[in-house]
């Protein structure tokens, strides 16, 4: 990687905060429990409090959920309300309530992240059933965004529908944008799976992200010429939906397990990455030519 691409990456860099994501983390998070009899608050309370976690982690989550059957206890703005809800009625309507399904207790999960998504890290962060799928979420949604700007880059005309707060100004190169969203991406995600934030406590994660910026555009390149799907604006954001994602998807496990992907899974992964980058950002551009279209007939 060239000097000058270096220090594009470390102005890109400069706006992220990893103090932001602290706070964020650190948002106060009350989950309250509504059951008909002791063994429905059970079940919920072991779905959300794991027996296999130890005793001092079970307490500090403890903290955090109650069961509403207490007096003391009283609705605040912001708090989670959970029903058991065999029904799972709950989970289809917009109201501030959800319900939890014994035989399919994942829908809550998924019903929390969808209605809720400013709570997606506190909750990872504290009860481990949102853990692994907040993660998962967390890089495609990342990896989506470096997919469109690849293709704002290429089409000046749908930057205006890139909104990235962190992101203040102008990038030098899609190596900056890309390698300082990952870094940002390496940061949330050790947030969500409880480990230290900062350039610091994840100095070794950030030096692989900045050292493999051009290593996985070349692994893409050469998978590439394998599939046929023709040059233009789809290989490209394609290649940044799957560079990310293969960033992530390994961070995530060595965040939960200890270990990375070895270089023979990250190029199995890469090749599943870029057939699913492919389907993405070929829906992507069908979107924006629909929207064009849409705005030539208001204005003719």
């Amino acid at each position: 990687m060239s000097i000058q691409v270096f220090e594009h990456v470390k102005d890109a860099i400069r706006n992220l905060d990893p103090a932001d994501i602290r706070k964020h983390t650190e948002r106060p998070v009350r989950v309250l429990l509504y059951a008909d009899s002791e063994q429905q608050y059970r079940e919920m309370e072991d779905f959300l409090v794991p027996r296999d976690l130890s005793e001092a982690k079970r307490a500090q989550v403890r903290r955090l959920i109650y069961r509403a059957s207490d007096k003391a206890v009283a609705p605040a703005p912001g708090d989670l309300e959970i029903y058991f809800d065999p029904s799972h009625d709950l989970n289809a309507g917009e109201s501030g309530v959800f319900g939890f399904n014994p035989a399919n207790p994942a829908s809550a999960v998924n019903a929390i992240l969808h209605r809720r998504p400013e709570l997606a890290v506190p909750l990872a962060l504290h009860v481990l059933p949102f853990r692994q799928e907040v993660s998962r979420r967390m890089v495609k949604k990342i990896a989506k965004e470096n997919a469109l700007f690849s293709l704002a880059t290429a089409l000046p005309d749908i930057v205006p529908f890139i909104s990235l707060p962190w992101a203040v100004g102008e990038f030098a190169s899609d190596t900056a944008f890309l390698t300082a969203n990952q870094i940002r991406m390496a940061f949330l995600l050790a947030a969500a799976n409880d480990r230290d934030v900062g350039y610091h406590e994840q100095r070794g994660e950030i030096t692989s992200i900045i050292m493999g910026a051009f290593g996985w555009r070349a692994l893409a390149r050469e998978l590439v010429g394998k599939i046929p799907w023709g040059g233009g604006l789809i290989p490209k954001a394609a290649i940044a939906y799957a560079g990310t994602r293969v960033v992530g998807m390994s961070l995530e496990r060595y965040y939960r397990l200890g270990k990375a992907y070895t270089r023979a899974e990250r190029r199995v992964a890469y090749e599943d990455a870029l057939e699913r980058g492919k389907h993405i950002v070929g829906g992507l551009i069908e979107g924006f030519q629909q929207r064009g279209s849409q705005n030539k007939r208001r204005g003719a």
